[in-house]
C-alpha cells in the first residue's frame, strides 16, 4: 500500500483512482493549484474525471485537514499539500503562490503586546503580494 494511500484511509475516507490521483498531484506538483487547474492537468491520464469531482475531492480533503484552501488570490481558491505553519507569496506577474516560512514567533509575541482591542490572537496568516524573483529577473535583463 503506498503512503498516498495510507493517507486516504488513515483519514476514514475510502480509497478510489480520483482521490488517488487529485493527492498525488498535489504532492507531486507543489505549485498551489486551483480546482481548474488539477482537473486539466489530470484529464490528460483520467478522460472522464469531471471539475464537479475534482472539487468535491478537494473539499472532502480540507475537511480531513489533508490540504489547506488558500484564499491569496483573490479570483480563484487554491489549495496546498503542505499543512504546516506558514505563509505564501503570490506573483502578480506569472500567477504563481510560493511558500514562505520563517520565525514567526516573534511577529506572534508582537501582535499579542500590540492587540490594544484585548482579543485573544492565537495565530497570525500573513499573504505576501509582489513580483517574484524570477519575474523580476526576467524584467530586469529586459532594456
Amino acid at each position: 500500500m503506498t503512503e498516498i494511500q495510507k493517507s486516504i484511509l488513515n483519514n476514514g475516507m475510502k480509497v478510489t483512482p480520483q482521490r488517488l490521483a487529485v493527492l498525488k498531484f498535489l504532492k507531486n506538483n507543489r505549485i498551489h493549484p486551483t480546482a481548474e487547474k488539477v482537473h486539466s492537468e489530470l484529464l490528460k491520464d483520467y478522460p472522464s474525471l469531471s471539475l464537479t469531482t475534482v472539487y468535491k475531492t478537494l473539499a472532502k480533503f480540507v475537511e480531513e485537514g489533508m490540504i489547506k484552501e488558500l484564499d491569496i488570490d483573490p479570483n480563484k481558491m487554491r489549495f496546498d499539500i503542505c499543512v504546516d505553519d506558514h505563509d505564501h507569496f503570490h506573483c502578480q506577474v506569472c500567477d504563481n503562490v510560493y511558500d514562505i516560512f520563517y520565525d514567526k514567533k516573534n511577529c506572534d509575541d508582537n501582535l499579542q503586546k500590540c492587540n490594544g482591542e484585548g482579543h485573544r490572537v492565537d495565530s497570525v496568516s500573513v499573504n505576501f503580494k509582489g513580483v517574484c524573483k524570477y519575474c523580476e529577473g526576467m524584467s530586469a535583463g529586459v532594456l
